[in-house]
């Protein structure tokens, strides 16, 4: 359950202390009272209040001196005054000092309860981002990363600050979050307040890449009613993101070469060469060295792509970082999904931390998404982590992977993987896809075969 917020009234007139205390009880606040901005004082000391609503005219101290008291004293508790109509030139002097909002007498008891909620609202957030800042890990841009291998992935990144790299690789798992860091590259290089494009090699089918990338002219092909400037053209100055390259083909591979090499490319069905002039950022979950080596990506394509590399390390190797994403991920979906999940068990923490994460920081992404939403509600405990995680156990290779004496039913199966890379990535087909090292073709195709497609 969520605690219950105490409000403090503070007024010299009985009367309407009383009526706000009633007031505020039936919409379910505790509520608490002072005669003067003395007693405000000591009420506050030694309860905490979460509010404090004060009346400006009242004997010994009254609601200024009360305010700059509060503030001497440091205290953050958020205050909304009660002043006399017409006197705003007070509620503009209590505003300076800290007020947080003002209401005039006569007032409305639906205002009351209206302005309660927003201060109040307003301070959870307030309180929510102090305390992330208090506890967050070292980041570069959205990247956060405390482990010795991010720190290190850190300072590659910052050494490309002022340089502008025509081209750079990514590598690392599924999941690791290499968009990120291509959109950090993007954002603290010299092109950073240019286009950045991203196109994912693994949905496109390759009919469409090249004109995806390079445009095409009216004409080049059968549904090119109009010209259509490619991403290359519109990215011009910026930079173009190559998500799983490894998944390109043999004949694009060599057109993306030809144009990285000459800087110049053509729009298909077009004979007037365009200058490129943009960054070129590639990403891949694939081993490229043993595609090249299987002869499924072209070696000089690859060498002039690893001029910069970068690895993105998985989740399982910086085990340090969990916590601070598990709070950055809780803190975000209560705002998006106007959740109060306020604090994680230590034991819930620490199988968090224990778990392998075979799809690093997408999967703990989308397992707090979903705690978050179904599970939690003020403390997230180990009993709302789904069972893999709960029970510290650990995922299977292929290669330990046992057929039961009993046999198995094979469709089930591969339905069941379906089901649980879909789940595991929130419903990403690309993602799923690459979780059971298939092109997104093939995984369509069995999403067909088991009736899993919408």
């Amino acid at each position: 359950m969520t605690r219950t917020s105490k409000v403090l009234i503070v007024d010299d007139e009985e009367l309407i202390r009383w009526s706000l205390c009633e007031h505020l009880r039936s919409e379910g606040y505790v509520a608490c009272e002072a005669v003067d901005g003395q007693e405000a004082l000591d009420v506050i000391q030694q309860q905490s209040p979460d509010l404090v609503i004060t009346d400006l005219k009242m004997p010994r101290l009254d609601g200024m001196g009360l305010l700059q008291a509060m503030l001497k004293r440091d205290d953050s508790v958020p205050v909304i005054v009660l002043t006399a109509h017409g006197a705003v030139d007070s509620a503009v002097q209590a505003t300076q000092l800290g007020a947080k909002a003002y209401l005039t007498k006569p007032f409305d008891l639906r205002e009351i309860s209206l302005q309660v909620k927003r201060v109040l609202e307003e301070q959870r957030l307030c309180d929510e981002v102090r305390h992330l800042r208090g506890r967050q890990a070292p980041a570069y841009g959205r990247i956060i990363g405390a482990a010795p291998s991010m720190q290190r992935m850190f300072e590659s990144l910052s050494r490309l600050e002022d340089i502008d790299a025509p081209t750079v690789l990514i590598t690392g798992e599924s999941g690791t979050g290499k968009d990120l860091v291509a959109n950090a590259i993007h954002e603290r290089g010299p092109r950073g307040q240019e286009p950045f494009m991203e196109v994912d090699c693994a949905s496109l089918p390759e009919n469409l890449i090249e004109s995806e990338l390079f445009g095409h002219e009216k004409g080049s092909f059968t549904d090119a009613s109009s010209t259509r400037r490619g991403l290359f053209e519109l990215a011009r100055g910026g930079t173009i993101f190559l998500d799983e390259i490894g998944e390109m083909s043999s004949p694009m591979q060599a057109k993306l070469l030809r144009s990285l090499e000459n800087r110049r490319f053509r729009r298909v069905g077009g004979s007037t060469p365009i200058a490129l002039d943009s960054c070129i950022i590639a990403a891949t979950h694939r081993d490229l060295t043993q595609y090249v080596k299987d002869g499924r990506f072209r070696e000089d394509l690859y060498f002039r792509l690893n001029i910069i590399r970068i690895q993105v390390p998985p989740l399982r190797e910086r085990r340090e970082d969990v916590p601070a994403l598990v709070e950055q991920f809780v803190a975000h979906f209560n705002r998006e999904y106007r959740r109060e999940v306020r604090e994680i068990s230590a034991e819930a923490m620490q199988r968090l931390c224990d778990y392998d994460w075979p799809g690093n920081v997408r999967e703990l992404r989308n397992v707090i998404e979903r705690v978050v939403i179904l599970e939690a509600q003020d403390r997230l405990e180990t009993a709302h982590l789904p069972p893999e995680i709960r029970h510290g156990s650990r995922p299977a290779s292929a290669e330990t992977l046992i057929l039961p004496e009993q046999g198995v039913k094979l469709d089930e199966v591969e339905r069941s993987f379906l089901e649980q890379a879909l789940s595991r990535t929130g419903g990403n087909q690309s993602a799923a896809a690459r979780l059971l090292g298939l092109t997104r073709y093939q995984f369509r195709y069995r999403m067909e075969k088991h009736a899993l497609m919408n």
